[in-house]
């Protein structure tokens, strides 16, 4: 008699391989986003050094998330066949390998170009990430799960950030970017040292789950995914045309802060930190809506507290908007995973693809707003996105 192998249900919370995997996606979260977003601590010395304006310095972030934004569906489709951890693997070394020279490049153009390369490299961990997690961690922890892998990114974009304003103070934004390059390199080294085998992959059946065609179709098809992937573009944007353009506010009058402190309102990422990790285990308590619905109302209130002349209240109002931005992303990132029948990577792709769409472009529309008529523009724009955000949201989501 053929005795069936046990059906995987993934790592229990607490046992030692739950830890490792959450451990290898925080490393995978520091190599991504550290070099991602470090350019973003330094945009005025760019600006100056580069004699461009807000929304031109910009594009040193946005040509990187386009290049994120384009690869993610390329990188679940490999990760599909190679599987989740080799895929992530080969992302997070191609991606520091080119952090250590994009830097150098002796034209604003070849700069631009290298950051979208990197950004193309970059996009097999948040591609694969949620799938990967989703597959290895015990269906009832999932949420929670997702929640502390969002609040690991949250800590490799701040790091990134820390890192990069006060060494270009003492050097230049390029060696700055570089010894992020260097943080983002022994993190990647640490993902693979810890990642465990996957035990819940199994490579895509295209008689099963269909073509690539069809496990893309099935979740546009969805409603509830579509809203989502709205969340991620509306929020997302938002979001980075909230940090983009803060630093240019802080370093001009009336609050003329040097280039090292206005870098320190980065801290204000550890919001996020918490944020992200309650948003996981309020989510698994209460249910998904209530809180990314929560969530994109305290971001809002958080924008509205910005417009305050006191330096003080404005770091105030950042903590606000940045723990309500990174409690809806985690909610919404793991709610795509759960709504997926077929095509799981497929549809954790498509959502970092609005996710990074929506970086790229309001992040710099949100330039165009800041030289036009100042952070009051960014701040309406930026209100303006939470409220349809919420409306889609109140509109289409159940749990």
């Amino acid at each position: 008699m053929t005795v069936e192998a046990p059906v995987w249900t993934g790592h229990a919370r607490g046992s030692t391989d739950y830890r490792r995997l959450l451990g290898a996606l925080f490393c995978a979260g520091v190599a991504t986003f550290a070099q991602l977003y470090s350019p973003q601590a330094v945009l005025p010395l760019i600006a100056r050094s580069l004699d461009t304006g807000a929304a031109a310095s910009a594009l040193m972030v946005s040509a990187s998330t386009i290049g994120l934004a384009l690869g993610v569906i390329g990188w679940s489709t490999l990760a599909d066949r190679i599987g989740r951890v080799r895929a992530m693997s080969y992302s997070v070394c191609v991606a520091t390998g080119l952090a250590l020279l994009v830097p150098f490049a002796p034209t604003f153009q070849l700069l631009l170009a290298g950051r979208c390369a990197e950004g193309l490299a970059l996009g097999g961990v948040p591609a694969i990430a949620v799938a990967y997690l989703t597959e290895e961690i015990e269906a009832g922890h999932a949420a929670r799960a997702a929640g502390t892998y969002v609040a690991g990114t949250t800590i490799g974009g701040l790091l990134g950030r820390l890192v990069a304003a006060p060494v270009a103070e003492l050097t230049d934004w390029r060696w700055a970017m570089f010894v992020v390059g260097l943080l983002c390199s022994a993190a990647a080294v640490g993902f693979i040292r810890l990642a465990p085998e996957p035990q819940g992959f199994v490579p895509a059946d295209e008689e099963t789950e269909g073509s690539l065609a069809h496990r893309l179709a099935a979740n546009l098809r969805n409603p509830k995914q579509l809203v989502l992937y709205l969340q991620g573009f509306l929020l997302m944007g938002g979001f980075v045309a909230m940090y983009n353009f803060l630093g240019f506010r802080l370093s001009a009058a009336p609050f003329g802060l040097p280039q090292t402190v206005v870098s320190l309102v980065f801290i204000a990422y550890l919001a996020g930190t918490w944020a992200s990790a309650w948003a996981g285990a309020a989510a698994s308590r209460y249910g998904r809506r209530p809180v990314l619905l929560g969530s994109v109302v305290v971001m809002g209130v958080g924008v509205v507290i910005t417009l305050s002349h006191n330096v003080f209240t404005v770091l105030a109002g950042l903590l606000v908007a940045t723990a309500g931005f990174f409690g809806a992303h985690a909610t919404a990132s793991g709610w795509t995973g759960q709504l997926a029948a077929v095509g799981k990577a497929q549809a954790g792709s498509l959502y970092n693809l609005a996710y990074y769409a929506g970086s790229s472009v309001i992040g710099w529309v949100g330039g165009i707003a800041f030289d036009a008529a100042g952070w009051s523009a960014v701040a309406a724009v930026i209100v303006t996105l939470e409220i349809v955000a919420g409306l889609a949201a109140v509109a289409v989501l159940r749990d």
